[in-house]
This record gives structure tokens, C-alpha cells and sequence, in this order.
């Protein structure tokens, strides 16, 4: 439950605003003061229409019943009351559906009123904020906020507490064919891996380099230097087989391509044996190299 109770700390501004908003909070007009808990039915919640969320993992909502029926809520939902007993989530499904699973007929509240623009960002902050979305997942995010929030990009780094660049880096990613955006989702590719290939022209060559990143185990380093290599006009092929990055192999691999005056790629096995893949341009370039060689 520490999880829980970590991720209030970490929502973004711009729903922590409307959270501690006392416009928004409908049990600061009873005796209690803003920011009270209610204790309201659990057959009285109705889902969030904009929750950015769809698939919930049944192994983690078990685990989290499992915490429930020990511990209790320790950090209480939020909803919107849309009548007579009956509230609409605004953020903590997660917590509703595990507390459900309990066998709990209540749950801890913050009774808010929230127009549908607010219920849809605060939703998608809520959701952002989470430790366990994947880049493309933020990305989708970030896109939404800006279309359906008509937010700028400052505005939104505002919202979320991330700067222009950082909101900007996520968003790129959405250019990715794709296959590219789907391998992100599924963890077959990290972020860095993903940056590096978006500023590529030709789709067929992203694509390439996907598969091979997959297929070598390539580190993000290595995507890097490949990228790096082919825009200073270096012909690199893709299919090289390069190497996940140990700083001795990186330094041997300088000290090579500084005496050779080319691109390197080292392979290096876990058993310490390797490949040596030495690049050129053309003939004249190979005899060049012939003739360093001792």
C-alpha cells in the first residue's frame, strides 16, 4: 500500500489545485472542513466516462483487495456527485474495483463538483501521474490534454510539472509507425530507443532498425552511434550486429575506429569472445584501411 500512499505527493498541479479547491468540494459546505473524507456506498459509484485507463491487470487488483482487507483505503477516492446517491469517479478506479473485489460496501470519498472539461483533465492528470504507464500511454495522454483541454504545451507542462521539452519528447513518439508504438507499449523497445529512431525520414528504415533492435538485443547507446554515424554520412547497415554497452569494449571500440579513422562495432559475448565489424565506403576506402593495418 506505500504505493498508494506515494502517488498523492506526486500529482501534478493542476489537479491538486481542483483537489484542494474549496469550489469543488461539496463536503466542506456540511460541518466538516475541506478536504474531508465521506464514507459513501460502493454500489453508488458509477465508472468515469473519461478515464484514460482501460485494462486493469486482475493479478494486481487481487494483490491490492488482498492489502484492503488488512489495511483498509489508506488514500481515499475522488468523485463528483451527479445526484441522489450517486457519485461519479474522478480518479481512484484502481482502488474501487480492488475494494469491490474485498467484499467492502463502502470506500472513503472526496466529494467534489466538476464540470465535465475538469472530470476529463483531471482524469488524465490522475492518470499520467501513474508509475506503471508506458510512453506511448503518456504520449496519448499528453495528446488528449492538448486537444480535448485545448491546452498549450506550457500550460499542460504546468498541469503536469514536466517541461516544454520533456512534454514535447513524448509527443514525437506518436510519428512512430505503428508497429514501433505498439513494440514501446509492450516493452519490446524503451523510450531511448524510441527518441533515437523518431527523427529518422524513411519509415521502411525505422522499421528495419526496430526489428533489429529486437532481434540484437541493441542497447540504446549502440542505436545512438549507429544513428550518429549514418547522418555524418557513413553508409551503416542495420543488420550490423552491435553490442550492449561495457565501457571497456566502448574504449576499445574508440581506440579502433580513431586508428582506422571508420566506424567499429564490437559484438562481444558473454564468454569473451567477439566480432569485429569494420565499416568503409568503398574500395578505395578498404585499401585505405588495408594500409593502416600492421
Amino acid at each position: 500500500m506505500s504505493a498508494i500512499v506515494k502517488k498523492k505527493a506526486a500529482l501534478g498541479r493542476g489537479l491538486s489545485a481542483l483537489l484542494e479547491n474549496s469550489d469543488t468540494d461539496i463536503t466542506s459546505r456540511e460541518v466538516r472542513p475541506v478536504g474531508s473524507v465521506s464514507m459513501i456506498p460502493l454500489n453508488e459509484v458509477e465508472a468515469n466516462p473519461f478515464q484514460p485507463r482501460t485494462e486493469f491487470g486482475q493479478q494486481e487488483l487481487e494483490e491490492l483487495a488482498t492489502s484492503i482487507k488488512v489495511h483498509g483505503v489508506i488514500q481515499p477516492i475522488t468523485v463528483r456527485k451527479m445526484g441522489y446517491d450517486k457519485y461519479q469517479l474522478i480518479s481512484g478506479e484502481r482502488r474501487t474495483r480492488a475494494s469491490i473485489l474485498a467484499g467492502l460496501t463502502k470506500i472513503p470519498a472526496y466529494v467534489r463538483v466538476a464540470n465535465d472539461q475538469e472530470m476529463l483533465e483531471m482524469a488524465l492528470i490522475e492518470n499520467i501521474q501513474r508509475a506503471d504507464l508506458n510512453a506511448i500511454e503518456v504520449a496519448m495522454s499528453y495528446k488528449r490534454l492538448l486537444e480535448e483541454c485545448t491546452l498549450k504545451q506550457e500550460e499542460l507542462g504546468e498541469r503536469v510539472g514536466k517541461d516544454r521539452t520533456t512534454v514535447n519528447n513524448y509527443l514525437r513518439l506518436l510519428k512512430l509507425p505503428d508497429e514501433i508504438q505498439i513494440g514501446i507499449r509492450e516493452g519490446k523497445i524503451s523510450m531511448g530507443h524510441a527518441r533515437a529512431m523518431v527523427n529518422m525520414d524513411d519509415i521502411a528504415e525505422q522499421l528495419e532498425l526496430f526489428h533489429q533492435i529486437i532481434e540484437d538485443n541493441l542497447s540504446v547507446r549502440v542505436v545512438e552511434n549507429l544513428l550518429k554515424e549514418r547522418k555524418n554520412g557513413n553508409k551503416v547497415e542495420f543488420t550490423i550486429n552491435g553490442t550492449d554497452w561495457d565501457p571497456e569494449i566502448d574504449r576499445i571500440r574508440e581506440i579502433f575506429s580513431e586508428k582506422l579513422k571508420t566506424a567499429v562495432h564490437l559484438k562481444h559475448s558473454g564468454k569473451g569472445k567477439g566480432k569485429v565489424i569494420i565499416s568503409y565506403k568503398n574500395m578505395a576506402d578498404l585499401e585505405r584501411i588495408l594500409g593502416i593495418l600492421p
